[in-house]
């Protein structure tokens, strides 16, 4: 009887590092860009603004003015939530990706596409309903213009890329994205609520700093969380 040589069974390749990045880089420039080009006619944006306050009284969610004005005025409150606003967004998640590509390599590429998939579906949002941000409106105080001495974001526009793309938030949406891979990293319960107060707190600072609507937050961690359950939830095959 002729023995036959065990089968070698492969490994799957794991993702490399340079093309992770140059994936993330292809789709970050285009996305910006789609972003700078969406509509920048103030009238469709401001009244998009005020359908949104206007549902949110409905709902009893109106809560920017109050949260505005609790922030306004109080130094430390300005600097800290305008830090928070301007750097975090593009600090963790880059952070957390490196996180996810050395620690779970197995949900990386899946979380990647649900944080990619959930990105590109906001720029429908952008393109087909600009939304001015509170502080557009009369009676809020944009914050990061009154801290602008103390950072690095510019003094007349604290929103970046473009003014009018509030709706949905995708500094709430990025951020839970971050807690549900910080979740699926962690080992004890403490640290899936600490990775889960992450998008709590952005939710208060994008408001308190009148850079979006309540309802801005609930859609932008709606889209993510749509798209976490689609793509990144499912078992890998």
């Amino acid at each position: 009887m002729v023995l036959e040589a065990p089968t070698r069974i492969e490994a799957a390749p794991g993702p490399v590092w340079w093309r992770e990045i140059l994936i993330i880089v292809a789709f970050l420039v285009p996305y910006d860009l789609i972003r700078m080009a969406a509509s920048d006619d103030r009238a469709p944006a401001i009244a998009h603004a005020r359908e949104v306050l206007t549902w949110e009284r409905y709902l009893g969610l109106d809560v920017e003015a109050g949260l505005n004005a609790a922030v306004a005025g109080e130094r430390w409150a300005e600097v800290a939530t305008s830090f928070w606003y301007a750097g975090l967004h593009y600090l963790v998640t880059p952070l957390v990706l490196v996180a996810l590509f050395r620690w779970r390599p197995e949900l990386y590429r899946r979380a990647r596409l649900a944080l990619m998939a959930a990105t590109a579906t906001a720029l429908i949002g952008y393109l087909t309903f600009p939304t001015a941000p509170p502080r557009m409106l009369p009676g809020y105080v944009d914050t990061l213009i009154a801290t602008a001495d103390v950072g690095w974001w510019p003094q007349h526009d604290s929103a970046g890329l473009n003014q009018l793309a509030a709706m949905p938030s995708m500094h709430v949406g990025w951020s839970l994205w971050c807690a549900l891979a910080l979740a699926a990293l962690a080992r004890h319960r403490w640290q899936r609520l600490v990775a889960f107060a992450y998008p709590v707190v952005t939710t208060v600072v994008v408001v308190a700093t009148a850079n979006h609507w309540l309802l801005d937050a609930v859609a932008g961690a709606a889209l993510v969380a749509a798209s976490w359950a689609a793509l990144a939830g499912r078992p890998p095959t």
